[in-house]
């Protein structure tokens, strides 16, 4: 019994600190975005990205696709597709605005587009570290721990992949165990991989069943979302392509996301390199609306720069910074939500990846982000998962949403009668102006503290590192698994049992 005692007293503890953080909330951008450039130079890339896609166009690595594009008007010869401006700008018309993702506990809605902002988990690193154990292949265990920590922090909205990609389960069936993790642990707005048709479909099956509604509303509200990556320069292959006709025609969520790094697959200018992001978006989105005119979709922008000596990719630098401004006034010029990232090239939980991370937030953020991918626990360029990274992001998340809480200025607040009170030489913290307001006006962060060195504990002489380590153990401990009712969850997992006996998808896909 005291081992038991010993459990639940600590899962109590676990609670307590856990309570301690904001509430679950979607962050709303109440300030003017930065514009980076003109009207004139925002219209100079818009053109220049229109006569990329007229003159040298873009590889599009499938049969059906560009059966399609052809029939929509675009130009095919081969694998090359060329669009006059004037469809590439119909098409993105009818491309929404803003939409809902729908949760599987209602509570967990969230609107992309918008002045709205979702924050997700790191997603997609092979490699994982914390909890006091050194660098490590992904693997289920931490897979599962990760969503587990996704779940309980109210900063992370959404998953947008696997927080580390579980590499011990098998590539045939890890989607399905893995989108039943997500859909288990987690009542939040799942992801999938666009990485084979049947993948797409099935754990779009999944989330439906999760969901407990049929195939007519799941198509009516949007469940569970993808990344579409453009193969840079100037190519979508034919499982991105398969993804966004399985995705989109379902009214599924598509981010379209271009990965260019100037200087390698981009030209090397920031200017340059923004005009292949916008050519292959712009094809890219246009390409969802030729499926399903008015299927949700989303502007990712993910252009950065290498270190020309050695050719790495380099990350929250000061061209990043400017790519994610520039991404989001494109967005905006062509209403449509806008994807960026928190991206750092640390190694480790350092000062470095702290302050890239809070480069790349401020300028994602600042150019009017609606969905910030990456957002709690990437590290190592997004080769590395970090336990710690993923708190101590969390922490960051909560004070970007504290800062775009409106300031309440009233007769209350200007505190004229508070001043009066105190007068010259004293002080306010007695006072009921204080008194009243001091539990809910001032944020309070969990890693990060202060307090004099003369009057340090043990808990103030650890590192940033330490203390958020400390703080994921409780995280872990204070996770329950969200309530599924028992009829749904027999299905998911008769699903999920069936399609692994029928051995899933091909392994090579």
């Amino acid at each position: 019994m005291s081992g038991r005692r010993g459990r639940l007293s600590s899962r109590a503890r676990a609670r307590d600190v856990i309570a301690e953080q904001p509430p679950w909330e979607q962050p709303r951008m109440r300030l003017d975005p930065i514009r980076a450039v003109s009207d004139d130079e925002l219209e100079a890339v818009h053109q220049a990205s229109l006569r990329v896609l007229a003159e040298t166009g873009i590889d599009f690595l499938d049969d059906t696709a560009r059966r399609q594009l052809a029939e929509a008007g675009a130009d095919v010869d081969g694998d090359r597709v060329r669009f006059d401006p004037q469809l590439v700008e119909e098409l993105i018309s009818t491309a929404p605005h803003q939409f809902m993702l729908h949760g599987r506990d209602p509570i967990r809605d969230l609107v992309l587009g918008g002045d709205h902002i979702i924050y997700t988990s790191v997603a997609s690193p092979p490699f994982v570290t914390g909890l006091g154990r050194d660098r490590r292949d992904g693997n289920r265990d931490d897979y599962r721990n990760l969503i587990k920590m996704g779940q309980v922090l109210n900063a992370i909205h959404t998953v947008a992949g696997y927080p580390v990609e579980p590499m011990d389960l098998h590539p045939s069936v890890r989607h399905l165990h893995a989108t039943h993790d997500m859909l288990t642990l987690s009542d939040k707005v799942p992801f999938v991989y666009s990485l084979s048709r049947q993948r797409n479909l099935d754990a779009i099956e999944m989330t439906r069943i999760a969901r407990g509604v049929d195939e007519a509303t799941i198509c009516e509200e949007p469940s569970i979302y993808s990344v579409i990556n453009a193969s840079t320069p100037l190519r979508y292959d034919t499982v991105m392509l398969h993804g966004i006709q399985e995705m989109s025609a379902r009214n599924q969520p598509i981010i379209i996301t271009p990965f260019t790094l100037a200087g390698a697959m981009a030209p090397v200018t920031v200017a340059g390199a923004l005009v292949l992001q916008n050519a292959e978006a712009l094809a890219g989105i246009a390409y969802t609306q030729v499926v399903r005119a008015g299927a949700p979709v989303c502007y990712g922008g993910f252009t950065s720069n290498v270190d020309m000596r050695s050719g790495s990719p380099a990350f929250g630098t000061p061209e990043y910074w400017k790519a994610c401004l520039v991404g989001g006034q494109l967005a905006r010029r062509y209403g449509v939500p806008y994807r960026s990232s928190n991206v750092n090239t640390s190694n480790s939980v350092d000062a470095q990846s702290a302050y890239e991370s809070v480069i790349a937030i401020w300028g994602a953020v600042m150019g009017g982000v609606n969905l910030l991918l990456h957002a709690a626990g990437w590290l190592e360029g997004g080769l590395l998962t970090s336990y710690e990274k993923m708190v101590i992001d969390a922490d960051l998340l909560n004070m970007v949403t504290e800062m775009l809480r409106p300031i309440t200025v009233d007769d209350a607040s200007l505190a004229v009668e508070a001043i009066a009170e105190v007068g010259p030489a004293g002080h306010f913290f007695g006072t009921s102006h204080t008194q009243d307001r001091y539990a809910t006006e001032h944020f309070q962060p969990m890693v990060s503290s202060w307090t004099n060195f003369e009057n340090w504990d043990d808990t103030g002489r650890l590192e940033a590192h330490d203390r958020a380590e400390k703080l994921a153990h409780l995280i872990l401990a204070a996770h329950e698994e969200p309530p599924m009712p028992d009829d749904r969850r027999a299905e998911l997992d008769a699903f999920v049992e069936r399609r692994i006996a029928e051995g899933g998808v091909e392994a090579d896909h």
